[in-house]
């Protein structure tokens, strides 16, 4: 039989002694959980300073922001050979390979085989290596326009990363990591420095006409970061980047009324929900997709540059006409206040790359001269126009290449993420000189040893970051873009 509950069992807020007891020990256990998340910063990530006076109209992500550490270079422009250089044919020589020409690779030395490709003998260098600058810095024939700049170069002959593998290697090379879903080089700039000029991109990457890394997309994706710090991919051929003008029934004024009717639909929203700068970042990126409409045209037009500055960087002519305009285009960039800009030579994948499987005389004598005279045009026009000095040039691939060939009377050489070369210029960093070693055969690092979280550690630094300091709360953690590792190369610079 049910019994009528009595009154006196209820407390006057309407609570029963069960229903008041369990919420009581829920509110002890919400203060324990609090404490929690206040230590691991979760509070901080969506607090509303109202002390700074920022509210979410005028939250803007890729708002110039001040350097960590003092800066060297304003702007970085990274040169990726996608697919790997090989480095003891163009900056590394190793002439012991003569002598030795034709031996196997001496047994101490560990070599893992990736792809189960052919181990053959060792092979000298395919191209002779010849003095540049006062310096005397060594430069392969490959690139003899470079060589003309060997007092601007900081070779790093120490490299080494994580993978074999070029998607792997080339996802470390861009975020730190060989897999995916972590923010790129350029995004953490980005984050960290913000934008010179609210009508571009703070982060623009130009492809090789014949495709991308075979990676993709995560190359140059801002990972667990707010979709503004991804990198804004330009084509190296037609309009840099599609739907640019709009649609034709649409004018100007129409579409800036479109934009205001949803801004004020949006603010509505965020005026209840302030701190909510995931949706005031995107309201930004609208605003920067209606500017990048006027601004975008304006910055890739070469007509605006003169016949000597064209021909300087080789377009208009084979083979250095695609990577002259993009060379040309990055200086334009760099000029307008874009911070980070990486420019690919080589897509899709194999021969079409640097993958020099086949041969190195038939691939790098192809992709070489593709290379040479428009970077060689673009440190000389940097330095030109007093912009070499803060701006950085990086250059290289995602490893190296082996000393050895790949198997009896062939050409061609497997992947190295032992000990490759790369090298630095401008940005404060000081030219004509080799940094690190590799064994006298060039198939590891061996002295001053450069894993690609130093790499990234040094160029922030030079950017004005502050790699141990440049985080991001994820997950519970605060995550950076060299994990626990890296340091900083103080040695070179100037």
């Amino acid at each position: 039989m049910n019994k009528k509950r009595s009154h006196s069992a209820y407390f006057p807020c309407g609570q029963s002694r069960r229903e008041f007891v369990w919420q009581m020990g829920s509110g002890f256990a919400g203060l324990a959980l609090t404490d929690l998340l206040t230590q691991d910063n979760f509070f901080n990530q969506l607090a509303h300073a109202e002390t700074k006076k920022e509210t979410n109209s005028s939250f803007n992500p890729l708002a110039p922001k001040p350097p960590q550490v003092k800066p060297r270079a304003k702007a970085c422009i990274f040169l990726m050979m996608n697919g790997a250089p090989s480095q003891v044919d163009t900056f590394d020589y190793k002439p012991i390979l003569k002598k030795y020409a034709g031996k196997s690779l001496p047994k101490d030395k560990k070599y893992i085989n990736s792809g189960g490709r052919r181990v053959g003998y060792l092979t000298p260098e395919w191209r002779k290596f010849k003095r540049g600058g006062k310096s005397g810095l060594l430069v392969s024939d490959y690139f003899p326009h470079v060589r003309q700049h060997a007092d601007k170069l900081c070779v790093l002959n120490s490299c080494h990363t994580d993978s074999h593998a070029h998607g792997s290697a080339l996802v470390a090379m861009n975020t730190g990591k060989t897999f995916i879903g972590r923010p790129s080089l350029g995004s953490w700039a980005v984050y960290g420095l913000g934008n010179e000029n609210d009508s571009l991109p703070g982060y623009v990457v130009i492809l090789d006409k014949r495709g991308g890394p075979i990676s993709g997309q995560p190359n140059w994706a801002s990972g667990f970061m707010p979709a503004t710090y991804s990198g804004t991919l330009f084509r190296p051929v037609g309009d840099p980047i599609l739907d640019l003008k709009g649609p034709q029934h649409l004018s100007r004024q129409a579409q800036r009324s479109q934009l205001d009717l949803l801004a004020q639909l949006n603010q509505k929203h965020l005026d209840q929900r302030p701190g909510a700068h995931q949706l005031a970042a995107r309201i930004k990126s609208y605003e920067l997709a209606y500017r990048m409409q006027a601004a975008t045209p304006e910055a890739v037009d070469l007509s605006q540059e003169s016949e000597h500055t064209l021909e300087m960087y080789g377009i208009g002519k084979k083979p250095t006409d695609e990577y002259g305009r993009n060379c040309l285009i990055a200086r334009r960039l760099v000029e307008r206040g874009v911070r980070f800009i990486q420019l690919y030579s080589g897509g899709g994948h194999l021969e079409e790359t640097w993958d020099a499987h086949a041969g190195i005389e038939s691939n790098h004598g192809q992709h070489a001269p593709e290379v040479d005279q428009p970077i060689a045009a673009l440190l000389t026009d940097l330095q030109q126009r007093g912009m070499l000095d803060d701006t950085l040039i990086v250059w290289g691939g995602e490893f190296g290449r082996m000393p050895f060939s790949e198997g009896k009377n062939a050409p061609g050489r497997n992947h190295n993420p032992y000990g490759f070369s790369m090298w630095l210029a401008g940005g404060g960093v000081q030219g004509g000189i080799n940094y690190g070693k590799t064994d006298e055969l060039g198939f590891e690092a061996v002295e001053n040893k450069i894993h690609l979280h130093d790499l990234h550690a040094t160029i922030l630094h030079i950017m004005g970051l502050d790699h141990e300091r440049l985080t991001y709360f994820h997950q519970g953690r605060d995550e950076s873009l060299t994990d626990v590792g890296g340091r900083v190369i103080k040695d070179i610079l100037a």
